[in-house]
């Protein structure tokens, strides 16, 4: 899937041309570094990525939950930074997101979540070592990745034109699923308090927002949209900048003909 926003982006950059320029370089707040003893100074995980990637702000959203310090490392597309030898030896998909952690590397966001997740001292607040409850995660997670995305992408992806009815059809039976859900959850989409699969999905269904898809006809989703982005730290002034990019590259003519 990282693939297929990678191959999206590539297209909608070129198509803007000279309104590359919104891209920023630091979506960030310097997130304040656990207390450790500071004689010892561990490295930072570096971590690649573009704002407008939904797997990109995915990992951001993470981040800023954990309250963890890492080093945000911007990767032009355009000038194919993506296909250098020194980012394929990171991740020979030649996609972001992708973690080097002291050698240690990663090429899929939510896998590049659960590793952060179980490294940091306030992961198991999102990833809870409960196997149970770890299996409903991962059930999201995969529902997430497997299904919901790619029937956005199929039917709202940058360039990819008019949805057809059947496409359209499944994205909405799919929003129909995490509703069930989340009614099943306690307001959440995997257990009764937020998870990576809600940063996950959080990452996807925002989307709508940026193409205009009304998710009015489902209001538990709606509801968990707002309590989720509440739950993030500083959501607006991070994630946000991402999602807005994707509606400006949606608005700038690449959407589809019609929705």
């Amino acid at each position: 899937m990282g693939r297929t926003i990678h191959i999206l982006l590539l297209v909608a950059l070129a198509a803007v041309g000279s309104q590359a320029w919104f891209l920023p370089k630091c979506p960030l707040r310097s997130t304040p570094k656990p207390a450790v003893d500071v004689t010892v100074k561990a490295k930072k995980p570096d971590l690649y990525y573009i704002p407008p990637s939904p797997p990109c702000r995915i990992i951001m959203m993470t981040v800023n939950v954990l309250g963890i310090d890492v080093n945000w490392k911007y990767v032009d597309l355009m000038k194919q930074e993506q296909l250098k030898p020194e980012f394929l030896k990171i991740n020979p998909q030649h996609t972001v997101p992708a973690m080097n952690d002291t050698g240690f590397t990663l090429g899929e966001s939510r896998a590049i979540q659960m590793y952060l997740a179980q490294k940091s001292p306030e992961g198991e607040k999102i990833y809870p070592k409960d196997i149970k409850k770890r299996a409903k995660i991962e059930e999201m997670l995969y529902f997430d990745v497997g299904r919901l995305y790619p029937q956005f992408l199929a039917c709202y992806g940058v360039g990819t034109g008019d949805p057809s009815d059947a496409n359209k059809k499944k994205f909405a039976d799919s929003l129909g699923m995490l509703e069930e859900y989340i009614k099943r959850n306690n307001g959440w989409v995997a257990t009764d308090k937020m998870t990576i699969a809600d940063l996950s999905l959080l990452g996807t269904v925002t989307l709508t927002e940026a193409v205009g898809y009304d998710t009015s006809g489902f209001p538990k989703i709606t509801e968990w949209l707002a309590k989720a982005k509440e739950a993030v730290p500083e959501y607006h002034a991070n994630s946000q900048i991402g999602l807005d990019v994707w509606r400006g590259m949606y608005e700038a003519g690449l959407k589809p003909k019609s929705t």
